[in-house]
């Protein structure tokens, strides 16, 4: 028996998302076997959670292995809070200095890598007697935010001494994970700032879902998953390259493993449809905005009510197909803004029979690789206005 619990939204609507409380627990517990002993994972939650919903994932998560989360903004971390969330937690992103006070007291860490981080730092400290907690991000070549590794050692210093700031740990971020020969430079500018600085207590984290997958690096004592959570891979370097790189490399300069080590994954997020109109298209007529696709011979098309505006993008149009009945129907028609169509002549179905347009079988790898991007910002998007469903 499947037991479901809904999160606190609109759900008068017949599209919605399913997502699998058990899957994520089965992928938290097997990133956490693939860990060496020793070492923490930071779970990733940010963008709600890559859109399956941070509130409600986040104690699953913890109860099944996660030692801390991580989020983009202070507001994401205030969400937890509110909803009783206590563990650690650390803002990954750039903080506003006027937002410095709200994390210090909820007890959120903060990134830090400015000068004006710290002076921020230390006038919450002032006012409230509370030490904002806090991590050094190191730029070691994503150009993004970070202190630049010419710098991050004086800079880490003064932190270090800092009576008002409670220091925790110090983090950079792998820009091509997938890329060995790239990678081998940013882990080689983190060790020269690790080994100049005093780490002693301190979270050391460099390695985000592929590069764990991928790579060893000793001086780390925290690994952050982000997208494996949710049953997806990022982009990995091909074995045959892994292979001939560790076999090329000494030993005291290898970074990557002798395999890719990918974890067992179960996706969690199922999107799904109620049909709320069924008529036939006769030869020759046009289906949708445009007529992009035109009935040969009587067609039967049913109408969902999904569209772009719900994050499925429109460049899908007639390129992705559901599941009615146990057969595959493809959708015709141009995606619209709040509605779908497919194509049912060859299934038997009635109103409100439940079209599947994603799940284990049809995957949002296949949408991105259609519309070439990555599975990371489709999830994010299905997350505007449809009402999430949560199974275990």
């Amino acid at each position: 028996m499947k037991n479901v619990r809904q999160s606190n939204v609109n759900i008068h609507r017949d599209s919605w998302v399913e997502i699998n409380l058990e899957n994520l627990a089965f992928n938290m517990k097997n990133i956490k076997k693939n860990t060496p002993k020793g070492v923490k994972v930071l779970a990733v939650v940010k963008a709600d959670a890559y859109g399956h919903g941070a509130v409600m994932l986040a104690p699953t998560l913890l109860a099944s292995g996660a030692d801390m989360l991580g989020v983009a903004s202070i507001d994401e971390g205030l969400d937890l809070r509110q909803a009783k969330i206590n563990s650690d937690i650390l803002v990954l992103g750039a903080v506003p200095v006027w937002a410095v006070e709200s994390a210090a007291k909820e007890n959120i860490a903060i990134s830090v890598f400015l000068e004006e981080h710290l002076e921020a730092c230390r006038q919450t400290f002032e006012r409230t007697g509370i030490k904002p907690m806090v991590h050094v991000k190191l730029d070691t070549g994503m150009n993004r935010i970070g202190v630049s590794c010419d710098e991050a050692v004086e800079f880490i210093k003064k932190v270090r001494e800092a009576d008002y700031l409670d220091f925790r740990g110090i983090f950079t971020h792998l820009a091509n994970a997938e890329v060995i020969e790239k990678t081998q430079i940013q882990i080689d500018r983190w060790n020269s700032v690790i080994s100049k600085i005093n780490t002693e207590g301190l979270l050391l984290h460099i390695l985000n879902t592929a590069g764990a997958m991928c790579y060893d690096v000793p001086n780390s004592n925290m690994r952050r998953a982000g997208i494996a959570l949710y049953g997806l891979y990022p982009d990995l370097p091909d074995n045959n390259e892994v292979k001939k790189e560790f076999e090329n490399s000494d030993e005291s300069n290898r970074i990557v493993n002798n395999m890719v080590r990918k974890p067992d994954l179960k996706p969690l997020l199922s999107l799904k449809a109620r049909i709320v109109n069924i008529h036939s298209a006769k030869d020759g007529e046009g289906v949708s905005y445009g007529h992009t696709f035109v009935a040969n011979g009587t067609r039967k098309i049913a109408t969902v009510p999904l569209g772009y505006a719900d994050g499925v993008p429109r460049a899908l149009s007639n390129k992705i197909s559901g599941i009615l009945n146990g057969k595959k129907v493809p959708q015709v028609g141009n995606i619209t803004m709040d509605q779908m169509m497919f194509d049912i002549t060859d299934v038997d179905a009635s109103l409100g029979d439940v079209i599947t347009l994603l799940d284990e079988e049809n995957t949002i790898d296949e949408w991105a690789k259609i519309v070439g991007t990555i599975n990371y910002e489709l999830t994010c998007r299905l997350k505007v206005r449809l009402p999430r469903v949560y199974t275990r």
